[in-house]
């Protein structure tokens, strides 16, 4: 079965899914039960739960919601992946110009990759000239592969990706999504970009493709090896990745929270007159992106109470014990990351303190 939405206007009937069982318990993943896509992919408390199929093949389109002129947005699934969800669980887009379309991240797979490109292909003829990968986490780059083997695709990443591409990080992810969708990773290889962003934190680069402007910021290693948001000038709309959550809880296993706190700060100040903002994961957003102040809030509490625990010479393990947030539990992915994101301040906290 498949979708697409050119504007967003309809959920998709449910339906029981076929899927093999799962070789391991994915506690937090999506429900196989039924499928949904919420009506629209902006300022929405809808979730969507999209099961996909290892049979899916790999020229049917995705569902997609166009969130402004020329603009498209993959609305992902907010769980953690397993075999039901088949890698989607975050967010892509891709905007069409007069000369061509660049493409902001590509999903978890290979698969989901050579999909999104038929999607692409179902709302314009116009060639791929651009790749934008926010960061090197697999649910924003393990499809960029399928855009590489189309040939004449420029890729922009950080120069951090080729960090990550040299570390023992990959190959871990890589086996990982082989045990359980090995379907989706056929092909599968690391890809180098052409364009590597770095310089100082917040520093630009430029480019334009059919009188359309998009500018692409270097944010540092907030979240991961490093981080990019990209701004479309003209359409007012910045992807902000995975800088703040939307409708679930951050993940901080990588990167730097005080570096997270900085940019998010930089962000609400840089781009206070944007008309949107989209997130690696959630739903779009209007001003005054309540979502950026919420992450900001969460990491911010996080640090002062694994601070206090330090100070008061608590041990880890007792320490995550007690960063509770009992406002925060039945936000999606809470009991998955909290522990680990307690954890992780704890350590980052004792280096910056001795």
């Amino acid at each position: 079965m498949t979708w697409l939405l050119l504007l967003g206007l309809v959920a998709i009937p449910g339906a029981a899914a076929e899927a093999p069982a799962a070789p391991e318990d994915h506690g937090f993943g999506t429900d196989p039960s039924f499928t949904f896509l919420p009506p629209t992919a902006v300022d929405t408390n809808a979730i969507p739960n999209m099961v996909l199929r290892a049979g899916d093949p790999v020229d049917a389109p995705l569902p997609v919601f166009r969130i402004a002129p020329d603009t498209w947005m993959f609305f992902g699934n907010i769980a953690e992946i397993d075999q039901y969800n088949r890698g989607w669980n975050g967010n892509a887009g891709f905007v069409v110009t007069p000369d061509g379309v660049v493409v902001i991240d590509a999903l978890g797979t290979p698969k989901l990759g050579q999909r999104m490109i038929a999607t692409i292909r179902s709302v314009t003829d116009k060639p791929i000239r651009y790749l934008i990968i926010t960061h090197n986490h697999p649910d924003h780059s393990y499809g960029a592969i399928a855009f590489r083997r189309l040939g004449g695709v420029r890729i922009i990443a950080h120069a951090g990706t080729l960090d990550y591409l040299r570390s023992d990080k990959i190959e871990t992810s890589v086996a990982y999504r082989r045990s359980f969708i090995p379907e989706d990773m056929v092909g599968f290889e690391g890809v180098e970009p052409d364009v590597l962003v770095a310089g100082e934190r917040f520093s630009v680069y430029r480019f334009s493709l059919g009188g359309r402007k998009f500018e692409v910021y270097n944010v540092g290693k907030h979240h991961s090896f490093g981080d990019l948001v990209v701004y479309q000038v003209d359409q007012g709309v910045v992807w902000i990745s995975d800088l703040a959550f939307n409708q679930r809880t951050t993940f901080m296993g990588d990167g730097n929270s005080r570096q997270a706190i900085e940019a998010q700060d930089w962000l609400l100040n840089k781009f206070s007159n944007a008309r949107l903002m989209v997130p690696g994961h959630g739903s779009a957003q209007t001003p005054p992106f309540p979502m950026v102040t919420r992450t900001q809030s969460y990491i911010k509490r996080l640090r002062e109470v694994m601070r206090r625990a330090i100070a008061e010479d608590v041990d880890l393990m007792s320490a995550v014990e007690q960063a509770d947030f009992p406002d925060w539990r039945d936000t999606r992915l809470y009991e998955l990351n909290q522990r680990a994101n307690a954890s992780f301040v704890y350590r980052e906290l004792e280096l910056e303190e001795f």
